[in-house]
């Protein structure tokens, strides 16, 4: 299974940004997909996970009510669309898929996170850089 990541570019403080995750090698219905970001400085936090089987969607405290996620079968592409109205660094969005089929609640550093217990596949990221 490969993932690509696409649709990160240079967005305005306020604005928003729709990036996809393309699976390939495998079935978008046997994966469930976590979006991951790494800002600057910081550690690698879940964002976002959708259940494989129920179509389920599940946000981390910070960004619930901001993003949302949704996938497309067809194209075997998942999305995460942002609105960065808080977001003042540069993080990079991971596309993850992994064969369990739900995502699981974790508490991390104090933040309330969902994704599966394991993951199987990464992609390579893509940049979303934030202009003031």
């Amino acid at each position: 299974v490969q993932l690509v990541e696409s649709g990160g570019g240079l967005v305005q403080a306020g604005g928003s940004l729709k990036v996809s995750c393309t699976v390939s090698g495998g079935s978008l219905d046997d994966n469930t997909i976590t979006w991951f970001r790494r800002a600057p400085g910081k550690e690698r936090e879940a964002v976002s996970c959708i259940n494989t089987d129920s179509g389920t969607t599940y946000f981390s405290s910070p960004v619930k009510g901001r993003f949302a996620i949704t996938r497309d079968t067809a194209k075997s592409t998942v999305y995460l669309e942002m609105s960065n109205d808080l977001l003042v660094d540069t993080p990079i969005y991971y596309c993850t898929a992994a064969f369990i089929p739900y995502c699981s609640a974790h508490t991390v550093r104090g933040v309330r996170m969902f994704l599966p217990m394991e993951i199987n596949y990464w992609g390579r990221g893509t940049q979303v850089p934030v202009s003031s």
